[in-house]
This record gives structure tokens, C-alpha cells and sequence, in this order.
């Protein structure tokens, strides 16, 4: 007799699709409690610019994984795996749905394909080498020392490929993307929304008036000019002219990206409202 894997209900999306406001509903709807897939909302502080769920819009949902760290430590994805599968542990033990919603599609696959990650340590000092390099350069560089791991990384994600690199690098070996089988029966709920530009456009706006500005100077003032800060939209192109432009640009430019990833998992259920994903949960569980 097969054993029965625990169930875990995913929401995923481009930014700005309303992931979070579906969570929550789905969370108060089928006692639920909210682990956070985004790599940038583990930050304290980063508030404004990472468009971070409010005490307000939590409706009284309990959410981990957000608030973590400092924008000063840089949280790998080995850290943000071992320390969201704790949170969905202590979910269960409550007799909770777990729910886990985010739009990093790599901390997604982690958890829910039981990917192994190799553990190794940052190094700044390689990490400043290679930070000297432009991202063409750090892709070709690694296309030559690990082909395979070139075709599955977000080509144009500085971040992902220093820290590919600097796994090759320090092991002399190429990552090894393990598998495991999932711990979990895994639902994947995707939103797909035909105007996502145009609510970028105006998620940037509300960012600009909520004092998005005022955030990321009183963040580099108080941090410096640190990887996590320099690699995160809405935060660098405040080091150059017509920010507000870039940082919509860039957003627009990192959706697609995201709906790339996620078009390579043929589970997700894509709904249009609440109610179909009410009742896709409904008779998932």
C-alpha cells in the first residue's frame, strides 16, 4: 500500500498578478498558512520595492519566510529550502493547509521537486570578480565550464549566474541538479493575467507614491551598496537616470522571464478568478 504524501497547494505568477491577495483568500478559506517563494521579500526593510504583503492585506494569515534577513546577507537557496520546509513542517503540525506562494520559480521547484542543491559557502572575494563581469560575459563563461546548467538558468539573472558560477568554481565540478522524490502531492495554481504590463505600470506608480524613493536611499545609507540591493529591481535603477522608467521596463522584462519559467511545468492549473481556484482546491483536497 502506497503511502499518502502530505498536500501542498502552490500559488505562482508573474509580479503583479495578484498572488497574494488568492493566497490569503484561499488561506482563510481552507485553513491555510502562507510560506513566501520570493527571493527578494526574505529581506527586511526591502518594503515598498519588492511590493512585500502588508500586516493589513495578511487578514490575519500567519506568512514565514518573509523578514529573514538583512539586505546585507545574501540567503541561498539551499538556506531559503531547509528553512521553508521547517515553516511547512510546523504548518502540518497545526493541522494546517500549507500554501506556498511566490514568483521565484526556482525556490518553487526546490520545495516542491525535492531538488538538492550543493552546499557552498559564499565567497566575496570571487563574488567581486565576478561582479566586475557583464552578464553576457558571466553566461558564455558559464556555457563553457557547465553546459547543461546554461540551458535551465535564467540567462539574464546576474544574481543566479555569479552563484552558478561560484559553485563551479569552488567544486571544479558541474551542478549536479538532483532530484529527489517530491515529499509532497502537489497542487500548482497559476495566474495568467492579459493586462500584466499594464498593472506593472501602475503597481510601479503606487510604489513611486507609497515612498519607494525615500526607501532605497535609506537603504543604501544604511547598508551600502550590497549584492542583494545592487541585483534587485526597483532598487538599482535608482543609480541611474529615469528610474521610475527602468524599473518598469525591467519588471516587464523579468515577467516575461517568469512566465518562461513557469511554461515549462505542464501541472500548473491556470485560472482566471477566485472561485476557480476555489473550487480547484475544493477537489484537490
Amino acid at each position: 500500500m502506497s503511502i499518502q504524501k502530505p498536500k501542498l497547494i502552490t500559488i505562482l505568477g508573474p509580479t503583479a498578478s495578484g498572488k497574494s491577495d488568492l493566497a490569503v483568500k484561499l488561506a482563510k478559506e481552507f485553513n491555510g498558512e502562507i510560506i513566501s517563494a520570493d527571493s527578494r521579500q526574505i529581506y527586511k526593510e526591502m518594503n515598498i520595492g519588492t511590493g512585500k504583503i502588508t500586516k493589513k492585506e495578511m487578514k490575519g494569515i500567519k506568512h514565514y519566510l518573509l523578514d529573514i534577513a538583512t539586505p546585507k546577507k545574501q540567503i541561498t537557496i539551499t538556506e531559503f529550502k531547509e528553512k521553508a520546509e521547517k515553516a511547512i513542517k510546523e504548518i502540518y503540525k497545526k493541522n494546517k493547509i500549507p500554501i506556498l506562494c511566490g514568483g521565484t520559480g526556482f525556490y518553487i521547484q526546490a520545495i516542491t521537486e525535492n531538488i538538492i542543491i550543493p552546499r557552498v559557502k559564499p565567497d566575496k572575494n570571487l563574488r567581486k570578480e565576478l561582479e566586475k563581469k557583464t552578464i553576457k560575459q558571466l553566461f558564455e563563461q558559464l556555457k563553457k565550464l557547465d553546459p547543461k546548467r546554461s540551458k535551465s538558468i535564467d540567462s539574464k539573472n546576474k544574481r543566479r549566474l555569479i552563484r552558478a558560477l561560484e559553485i563551479l568554481i569552488k567544486t571544479k565540478k558541474p551542478i549536479p541538479k538532483l532530484k529527489k522524490d517530491s515529499q509532497f502531492n502537489n497542487l500548482y495554481i497559476g495566474i495568467k493575467k492579459e493586462n500584466i504590463n499594464e498593472l506593472i505600470n501602475k503597481r510601479v506608480d503606487k510604489m513611486i507614491k507609497q515612498g519607494l524613493k525615500k526607501e532605497v536611499k535609506a537603504l543604501f545609507k544604511k547598508y551600502g551598496k550590497t549584492q542583494v540591493l545592487k541585483n534587485t529591481i526597483g532598487y538599482q535603477e535608482f543609480q541611474e537616470l529615469n528610474p521610475i522608467d527602468k524599473i518598469k521596463l525591467h519588471t516587464r522584462q523579468f515577467s516575461k522571464r517568469q512566465m518562461t519559467w513557469f511554461k515549462k511545468n505542464p501541472d500548473i492549473r491556470w485560472i482566471k478568478d477566485y472561485n476557480e481556484a476555489k473550487k480547484i482546491v475544493k477537489d484537490f483536497l
